[in-house]
């Protein structure tokens, strides 16, 4: 049996951070479900990358035990590539902006072995269509959490304090002709106020952690049940309603799945107070766009910040970026140099270990 030679690295740690890689034995029994092939003819399992501006040493890893081919580009692959690229392919080595469904697995073939996404979200991913092929998905939890949770008491503030506006204040004649007015460019502060967060996981839970020096009052969350890090948080868990009609300031962090779709609605946004500020840095779906935009048109609610939206990329007329009290950013939740690091070594690492049969270090199913 071929065997792919090194092992990788669980418990690997870089900037003062753990990465959670596995150490994979270099021995492969027979009797486990791999693409190894035989020495023989030293044939190396073919993968894919879909984009060239992922860490060098990241390729070299894969490099180093497989046939990879990159898509030469750093721009999202299109989807006539993705299906002649993937032909043959034992791997793919993928971000979100690769829709993986059922005629992208058609066009790889049987051989197509491993998913491992760049991510942690994986509703890019046909998963039950996956799994009925039997094909090891590989994500990237847990190494983006401090990134994300940093991203999103960012976005809290610029949003609640106007950093956008007013940094275009500073070039439109606006600070010239309103210097020092007590009611211009007014924000809201974070002191005794409630704070809810829709999705107490890792992010939210990091969200809620970072913003508990900033004086707020209360703490509540909602999700499908109530989550032991709430009580170090001193968080309360609510109803999805007492959420929406208590807070101040509302964090999506939620997973994007069939019930939360669209979940933060027309219905929703009436509930939540007129003066209430919502930052999504989960997934533009879990947000219903359109009701969105008619809440922040009609000051329904006081304002919005997006990491995520629908679509991505936004197209630069789209309403959203005419509205004053919209903070748009470009989907950078996990776009810290470390972190994106991070993400590809693990990426690699549960692509490498799912062509060798082993356990992978961070399997999604």
């Amino acid at each position: 049996m071929f065997n792919l030679t090194r092992g990788v690295t669980r418990g690997l740690v870089t900037h003062n951070r753990l990465v959670t890689i596995q150490t994979i034995p270099t021995s492969v029994n027979n009797s486990t479900r791999s693409v190894c092939i035989s020495a023989a003819n030293m044939s190396k399992p073919k993968v894919l990358v879909t984009r060239s501006d992922v860490p060098q040493k990241c390729l070299d890893m894969l490099k180093e035990k497989c046939d990879v081919e990159v898509y030469p580009a750093s721009h999202p692959i299109p989807r006539e590539e993705l299906l002649k690229m993937i032909v043959g392919k034992d791997g793919i080595f993928c971000l979100i902006t690769e829709k993986m469904d059922k005629e992208v697995l058609d066009a790889a073939g049987p051989k197509l072995k491993v998913i491992s996404t760049m991510s942690v979200g994986y509703d890019h991913l046909s998963i039950d269509e996956i799994k009925r092929r039997k094909i090891l998905v590989g994500n990237t939890p847990g190494v983006l959490t401090d990134a994300t949770a940093e991203l999103t008491v960012a976005l809290l503030l610029a949003t609640t304090r106007r950093f956008f506006e007013c940094h275009a204040e500073m070039f439109n004649g606006g600070w010239a002709k309103c210097a020092w007015s007590p009611l211009w460019m007014l924000g809201h502060g974070l002191v005794g106020k409630t704070l809810g967060i829709f999705g107490l996981g890792r992010i939210g839970s990091g969200v809620a952690r970072r913003l508990q020096g900033f004086g707020l009052k209360r703490i509540i969350y909602a999700g499908r049940k109530p989550q032991e890090t709430a009580k170090e948080l001193s968080a309360e868990f609510v109803t999805f309603d007492t959420l929406l009609q208590e807070s101040d300031f509302i964090c999506v962090t939620s997973a994007l799945n069939d019930e939360t779709r669209e979940i933060f609605d027309e219905r929703a946004f009436s509930k939540m107070k007129s003066s209430a500020i919502i930052v999504n840095t989960s997934r533009g779906g879990v947000i219903k766009q359109d009701a969105l935009v008619q809440a922040l048109k009609t000051n329904q609610i006081r304002g919005a910040g997006l990491d995520v939206m629908t679509p991505e990329p936004l197209p630069c007329d789209h309403v959203l970026t005419t509205l004053p009290n919209c903070t748009l950013v470009p989907h950078i939740g996990s776009a810290e140099t470390q972190t994106r690091e991070d993400m590809a070594t693990l990426c690699s690492a549960n692509l490498l270990a799912g062509l060798e049969g082993k356990p992978m270090p961070s399997q999604l199913c």
